[in-house]
């Protein structure tokens, strides 16, 4: 009985499929005839139009050839015309069909269309020629020519006469449009330029309208592009947003970099207009630029520094098929190395990181960008021996780039200890492990306060220098450190403070006026990180050019201004003082180290400083023991191994 009913029930089910199945098939049909007829119809009123075209312009051309007098018409011409016409009209239907004159959709007619027009006439000669010499129906030989000119052009007006008129149309609609719109200043009448203000001029979803263009170049002064006039170049531009009353400006030169990019920018910001730029070309991947890709100016627009330029092929064959694994892979630094290290086909990556929250963050995001990517995420901390020795048995990797490390320098003031525990001892211990596991190469993420240090974190690193130099020359790992300065937008630095204190309101919280620092993108700084690890011989401390140093008094300005604000007016700026074992500025090198020119002219070499390794080795015993025992004093005793480690000096 149970099976009855299953068997039942089965059947019920195939119906029903088959009944929605069936309808389904009639809709998706009915919707498809109907495409078809309103095709068919819209085919069958173009060939009616090419009909009477192509009769009246050969009817035209015999009216022109006898000084537009009909009665001059001879009759036999008449009567060849009345005759070869309808034969000579239905090849040109079917010609015009084969060529696909009856398939486009003609208000997006363009030089496509066009060419398959010229084509369809220079094929209709043939039948033209078969009536004239096979079939003997003579006529002036103007009349060929003409009506041949005068038809096509008849043609090419129906085709295009449509997409004229709605050009029109919307031209209309944008004035109207233009009445209470953004007026808009483009920076550069080049290709980008071009193609923006073609697209403010025709979308009918856009609510502002091109004004004026500014550009360098002097001959382009006074002339127009896509009807809008070049008034000037950058030093013009102040006084042309008033003139114009531009409340807009968009940099539209995705080609440049550097300092002029940010002496513009700097300009325009100085006008209190809302400024947008257009990405920069390396990032517009099918050369394409439209108002829907624009964004706002960043801080890193401002650097005044050119384009970071490295030997992706070099990288790229540095990287592929090796086990790579990079420790604090969930940080600012370390997610980028792992994104980049990504691109290059590694055999595997291994995302080593104690906080789950942002292994987990990279994890994912890798997850849906490298389907084909062999990685593992891997929780644990580098003060962990044993857990690191189960990692290298386990996965055997061939190169470590090191980024994990405590970095925030007022809370390595007050926690100490934890610094040496994690920065110094951490970094001891994965390189003793790399080295006992034939790890072929070690990069080492430093920083500038590792230069003359006033401060426990800069003293750690440079504690970790050290431990990088004494590791390499006892092993056959070779171990490199790379030093750089701050990057933009990394987990607590100072760009997402200013933001977050802009976006409350303020103030804005300025350490000194006088403070001073080097900058870098995170892409930027780890693409040089990889490049400089192709240099490495082992021992060297790399140093990486961050460019001409930023007053961070002038950054949160600059903040200020770019979020639409106007400093000390809307939102104040207030000066705190320097913090415990802060710096006016930063050093990238130490005077003592010399420096070495590399083939990429952004990183140098600093060469290795003499040292006893063995009373180093027994120092950083001693070290261990002290911090973790917690003891009081570890700044002094850091000092005593750090020699250019003066906790107490002033920050002047």
């Amino acid at each position: 009985m149970v099976h009855l009913l299953m068997d039942k029930n089965k059947l019920w089910r195939k119906q029903h499929n088959d009944d929605r199945d069936r309808h389904g098939y009639q809709d998706h049909l009915e919707m498809y005839m109907g495409d078809d007829r309103q095709w068919i119809v819209r085919a069958l009123m173009l060939a009616f139009v090419d009909i009477c075209t192509i009769a009246s312009g050969y009817f035209l051309a015999l009216y022109i050839r006898f000084d537009f007098v009909y009665q001059h018409i001879p009759e036999i011409y008449l009567d060849n015309y009345i005759h070869f016409m309808p034969a000579y009209i239905a090849c040109a239907i079917v010609i015009f069909y084969i060529c696909r004159l009856y398939h486009s959709i003609w208000r997006f007619a363009s030089v496509s269309e066009f060419t398959h027009i010229i084509i369809a006439f220079l094929l209709l000669q043939i039948p033209a020629l078969f009536i004239h010499y096979v079939l003997k129906i003579y006529m002036p030989y103007a009349f060929w020519l003409v009506g041949f000119m005068v038809s096509f052009s008849f043609v090419v007006i129906s085709r295009f006469s449509y997409r004229f008129l709605r050009s029109g149309q919307k031209m209309l609609e944008q004035r109207a449009k233009n009445y209470g719109c953004e007026r808009v200043m483009i920076i550069g009448a080049g290709s980008a330029g071009k193609m923006l203000i073609h697209e403010l001029i025709m979308s009918s979803h856009l609510s502002a309208k091109a004004c004026c263009i500014i550009d360098d170049n002097p001959a382009k002064k006074n002339r127009f592009l896509e009807g809008v006039p070049i008034v000037g170049n950058r030093y013009d531009i102040p006084e042309m947003v008033e003139k114009y009353e531009i409340t807009k400006i968009i940099y539209a030169v995705p080609t440049t970099t550097g300092k002029d990019r940010k002496e513009i920018l700097n300009i325009c910001g100085e006008t209190g207009c809302k400024v947008q730029v257009v990405p920069g070309i390396y990032q517009m991947v099918d050369g394409k630029v439209s108002v829907s890709r624009l964004r706002s100016v960043g801080i890193e627009d401002l650097l005044g520094r050119d384009e970071v330029v490295v030997d992706n092929d070099q990288i790229h064959s540095f990287l592929e098929g090796k086990v790579v694994m990079v420790t604090g892979g969930g940080g600012s630094i370390g997610s980028e190395l792992c994104r980049q290290i990504a691109r290059e086909n590694p055999k595997q990556l291994l995302i080593f990181d104690i906080y789950e929250n942002n292994a987990y963050q990279i994890q994912q995001e890798l997850k849906r960008k490298y389907k084909n990517l062999r990685f593992e995420t891997l929780i644990g901390s580098v003060r962990n021996t044993n857990r690191l020795s189960d990692i290298f048995q386990k996965y055997h990797p061939d190169i470590i780039y090191h980024a994990a490390a405590h970095k925030h320098v007022p809370l390595m003031e007050e926690s100490p200890n934890e610094a040496i525990k994690n920065n110094v001892i951490g970094t001891y211990k994965l390189a003793k492990a790399a080295a006992e596991y034939g790890v072929k190469r070690f990069v080492m993420i430093s920083t500038d306060k590792a230069v003359n240090p006033t401060n426990i974190m800069g003293a750690s690193k440079r504690l970790c220098e050290m431990v990088i130099q004494m590791m390499n020359r006892r092993t056959n790992t070779d171990f490199v450190a790379v030093r750089f300065g701050n990057v933009l937008g990394s987990n607590g630095s100072v760009i997402p403070l200013f933001q977050k204190q802009i976006a409350e309101g303020g103030p804005v919280t300025v350490t000194d006026p006088r403070i001073i620092r080097y900058f870098m993108t995170i892409p930027e700084a780890v693409a040089l990180v990889l490049q400089a690890g192709l240099y490495a011989k082992g021992g060297e401390i790399f140093v990486l050019d961050m460019g001409d140093p930023v007053k961070i008094d002038d950054m949160a300005r600059n903040l200020i201004r770019l979020s639409g604000y106007e400093p000390d007016v809307d939102i104040q700026i207030e000066y705190t003082g320097l913090r415990p074992g802060e710096k006016l500025y930063e050093e990238m090198l130490m005077s003592e180290e010399g420096l070495k020119e590399t083939p990429n002219k952004l990183i140098h070499i600093g060469e290795p400083i003499e040292m006893d390794d063995d009373a180093f080795c027994r120092q950083l015993e001693e070290l261990e023991e002290a911090c973790t025992s917690e003891r009081p004093d570890i700044k002094r005793i850091v000092a005593g191994i750090v020699k250019t480690y003066h906790p107490d000096e002033a920050a002047e």
